[in-house]
């Protein structure tokens, strides 16, 4: 594929598509609301991620020319040539232009719950400014292409649109190679995957994992999403359903007693968690002894 989606884009001139079917019969959890390519040298260009109303979205904007601020939970960073910001609204940031600058970029606005998820999560892991692949780029831009040129015409092919959009950042973030000379398991990663381990029925917060691995609770948001593959949360989950699974198959507690020690007070919450990792109920798995991990 190459560049070609990108250099057709970046030859339009500035422009803007927004997009808006009436309510269909049939949920649709992606779907793009607007996008375009601007350019902007006004100084009153500022968005606050808390001030833009009620409906969430997420705003996929990457600086062609010049660089804007952005301001993320506490910290201020530089969106520069080549970097791809990502934002979820409602949240706590601002990006702006700075005094005296200019931007040039193009952007695309998803909304739908499954896109928020997607966008969320890439943002949680590899923070809000990226640098993609020129794959994930050309993706991007032929997304944008289809939007601007109208031929997103039905809500079908527009929630297509969007989750590409959406489903590009993930594949080329899983591509990704850490950094060179990187550890892949810091101290403080070890350290808080033991305490996960050896406490499985504990209330595991992010604010006690974060005060384990002594980080502020963003930062370790973001690193233990990226070394782990998932957030801290679902690294907990799995965690927990992988110690059931290996109890149903090794012992005789019974399933009550097996939900309690891993923190379900109950048993129907647990059964329901444990299809959801392993597509059938704890007793079927005992019975069917379908486990096979470690």
């Amino acid at each position: 594929m190459g560049n070609f989606m990108l250099r057709e884009l970046l030859s339009l001139s500035p422009q803007i598509a927004t997009i808006a079917f009436p309510r269909g019969r049939l949920a649709l959890h992606a779907m793009p609301a607007s996008g375009g390519i601007e350019q902007t040298d006004s100084p009153g260009y500022s968005w606050n991620g808390l001030r833009r109303g009620l409906t969430p979205f997420a705003v996929i904007q990457h600086t062609i020319a010049g660089r804007g601020m952005l301001t993320y939970e506490g910290r201020t960073m530089t969106v520069g040539p080549g970097e791809t910001m990502l934002v979820t609204i409602p949240h706590d940031h601002r990006y702006f232009l700075p005094s005296g600058g200019s931007w040039s970029f193009f952007y695309l606005v998803l909304t739908g719950q499954e896109a928020l998820r997607l966008c969320g999560e890439v943002a949680a892991t590899a923070g809000p400014v990226l640098r993609l692949s020129p794959r994930a780029l050309d993706r991007l831009a032929g997304c944008l292409l289809t939007l601007l040129r109208g031929e997103a015409d039905t809500p079908g092919e527009a929630s297509a649109l969007a989750y590409r959009a959406a489903t590009a950042l993930v594949d080329d973030l899983s591509s990704a190679a850490p950094p060179a000379g990187e550890a892949a398991n810091p101290a403080w990663f070890t350290r808080v995957a033991a305490h996960i381990e050896a406490h499985p029925g504990d209330s595991l917060t992010i604010d006690l994992l974060a005060g384990v691995a002594g980080l502020s609770r963003a930062h370790f948001v973001r690193q233990f999403s990226r070394l782990a593959g998932a957030p801290p949360s679902e690294y907990v989950f799995r965690s927990r359903m992988a110690r059931a699974a290996r109890l149903l198959q090794s012992s005789s507690l019974p399933v009550l007693e097996i939900a309690l020690s891993l923190g379900f007070a109950d048993p129907n919450y647990f059964t329901k968690a444990f299809r959801r990792a392993f597509d059938v109920s704890p007793t079927e798995f005992r019975r069917f002894g379908l486990f096979t991990g470690a």
